[in-house]
C-alpha cells in the first residue's frame, strides 16, 4: 500500500535573531500533547532539525514522529527510541526537551545534563524536593543552560503588566497576592480491568513510582494520582506561584503551611486534593494558593489567575489578559487582552489542541532559551528559579500531610528545626532506579 503524501511544510518566517543560525539539532523526551506543542513553537521561530524523539508508547513516537516530518522543513523522519538513555547516547543533540509525566522528569534531566546538551524541562521540575536540588546541582556541574516551562515569564502581556504597574511603582506596596485555580475537575471513577496495550512499555511508563496493576486511567489521567505529581497545585499553583516570584523579585518563602482534602469528589479513584489552600509567608508579604475543583468559580471568566494587592491599586494577571483598577474614584481602570499572533502564525488555527492564547509565551519562552544558549547565560526560568517554585508547591502538600506549618531559611530553602519533614523531602524509588544524590558542583 502506498503511504499517503505529506502535507507541505509551512514555510517558515524565522525570528530575525535566529534566521541565518545553524539548524539547531533537537530531541524530545515525551512525546505526547504540550511537548510537541512545545517543539513546533521553537520550529516556528528557529531552524531546527528535529533528530530523535523518545517515548515509551510507541503510538506517541508515531504520531509525533509523522507531524514531524510534515513540520520540519528538512521533512526528514526523526530518530525512535523507547529509552531515553539510548536517546541520548546516540548523541547528534544541541537541546532536548524533557515533557513526560512528573515522576520522569529528573533523571532524563540529570542525565542530559551529562550529554552535554541544553535542556527544556516542564513545570513541576520534579515530584520531591532532592529530585530539585539534585537537578539545580546537575546543571551547574556540567555548564547546562536549563529553561523550566513556566512560561508566564515569557507571556507578552504579563511582561508589560509586570514592567508598567510593579517596576513603575503604579501598584504601590504589594502585601497580599492571591493565586487560584477554580473548576474543571470531577470524580475520577473506579476504572474496570483492561488489558496491557502492547504498545506502551508499562514497566517503563512506572520507572522510579510505585507500580500498580495497569489501568489505561491511571497512565492516561496521571496528573489525578499523588505517586507521579504534585496535584493541582503542583499542575496548575506552579504557574501562578512563579508568576506572583516573578513580578515581586521573590525568592523562598519564610513559612508555608496548608489545609485542604478530597472534601466534594468522594469515592473516586483519584487521590489529590479537590479542596485546598496554601499560604506562603515572605517578607511583609503573604501570598495565598486556593484550588477546588467543583462548583462555579467566583470570575468565571478568570478561573485561574493571580491578584496582586497593592496600597495603591490592584492588579489581576491570567493567561488571558490583565486588569488594573487604581485607588481612587477618579481612575479609570485599565485592560488588556492576550494577542494571539494567529496573522503572523496561521497553523496555530489548525494544530488540534494546541493552547491558542499560550502559543506566544511558548515561542517567547523558547526565544528567551535560544539567545541563553548563545550566550551562555542563564534564561528567565532558569533551572533554580523552576526548583523553588516546585518546592514550595511540593513543601504545601507536605504541609497538609503532616498537618504542621513547615518553617524555612529563606536564604536557602531549608527546613529548619523539623527533622521528621526532612526524611519527606525524598521519596522512595522503585528498583532499579536509583534517587539523584546532589552532587558537588
Amino acid at each position: 500500500m502506498t503511504a499517503p503524501a505529506l502535507a507541505l511544510a509551512p514555510k517558515r518566517t524565522f525570528a530575525a535573531e535566529f534566521a541565518d543560525d545553524k539548524p539547531l539539532r533537537v530531541g524530545l523526551i515525551g512525546c505526547g500533547w504540550y511537548g510537541k506543542s512545545d517543539i513546533f513553537r521553537l520550529n516556528q521561530i528557529a531552524p531546527i532539525e528535529i533528530v530523535s524523539l523518545c517515548d515509551v508508547d510507541r503510538r506517541n513516537l508515531e504520531t509525533a514522529a509523522q507531524w514531524s516530518e510534515q513540520k520540519q522543513p528538512s521533512r526528514k523522519r526523526p530518530r525512535l527510541f523507547t529509552d531515553y538513555r539510548e536517546m541520548l547516547k546516540a548523541g547528534g543533540l544541541d537541546m532536548v526537551e524533557v515533557a513526560t509525566p512528573d515522576h520522569w522528569h529528573a533523571l532524563p534531566m540529570i542525565e542530559a545534563c551529562k550529554a552535554g546538551v541544553d535542556i527544556y524541562v516542564q513545570k513541576p521540575i520534579s515530584v520531591d524536593v532532592v529530585e530539585g536540588q539534585a537537578m539545580v546541582a546537575a546543571a551547574r556541574k556540567y555548564g547546562r543552560v536549563v529553561q523550566v516551562g513556566t512560561q508566564r515569564r515569557s507571556t507578552p502581556h504579563l511582561i508589560e503588566a509586570r514592567q508598567d504597574y510593579i517596576k513603575t511603582g503604579k501598584l504601590g506596596k504589594v502585601g497580599m497576592v492571591e493565586i487560584f485555580s477554580y473548576g474543571r475537575g470531577r470524580a475520577v471513577p473506579f476504572p474496570p480491568a483492561q488489558p496491557l496495550p502492547p504498545e506502551l512499555d508499562y514497566d517503563f511508563w512506572t520507572g522510579p513510582a510505585p507500580m500498580f496493576p495497569y489501568n489505561q486511567v491511571r497512565v492516561s489521567n496521571w496528573r489525578a494520582f499523588k505517586e507521579y505529581g504534585n496535584g493541582r497545585l503542583g499542575d496548575m499553583g506552579i504557574h501562578m506561584l512563579d508568576m506572583a516570584r516573578w513580578f515581586l523579585d521573590l525568592g523562598w518563602p519564610r513559612r508555608i503551611s496548608s489545609m485542604g482534602g478530597i472534601l466534594v469528589n468522594k469515592g473516586g479513584f483519584a487521590n489529590i486534593t479537590d479542596t485546598q489552600t496554601a499560604i506562603f509567608e515572605f517578607d511583609d508579604l503573604q501570598m495565598v494558593w486556593q484550588h477546588r475543583v467543583w462548583g462555579i468559580p467566583p470570575n468565571p471568566k478568570n478561573p485561574w489567575a493571580g491578584v496582586f494587592y497593592g496600597d495603591k491599586g490592584t492588579l489581576t494577571a491570567s493567561v488571558l489578559g490583565y486588569d488594573f483598577v487604581a485607588v481612587g474614584q477618579e481612575s479609570q481602570p485599565v485592560h488588556k487582552d492576550v494577542a494571539y499572533e494567529l496573522d503572523k502564525y496561521p497553523e496555530d488555527n489548525t494544530e488540534p489542541r494546541l493552547e491558542k492564547h499560550v502559543a506566544p509565551a511558548i515561542r517567547g519562552h523558547m526565544k528567551d532559551l535560544l539567545q541563553a544558549m548563545k550566550t551562555r547565560s542563564r534564561p528567565v526560568a532558569d533551572i533554580e528559579q523552576g526548583h523553588i517554585s516546585t518546592a514550595c508547591c511540593i513543601l504545601a502538600n507536605l504541609s497538609l500531610e503532616l498537618n504542621r506549618t513547615l518553617t524555612l531559611d529563606p536564604a536557602t530553602g531549608r527546613i529548619t528545626g523539623d527533622e521528621d519533614v526532612t526524611r519527606h523531602l525524598r521519596r522512595t524509588y522503585r528498583a532499579p532506579w536509583a534517587h539523584p544524590e546532589v552532587t558537588a558542583v
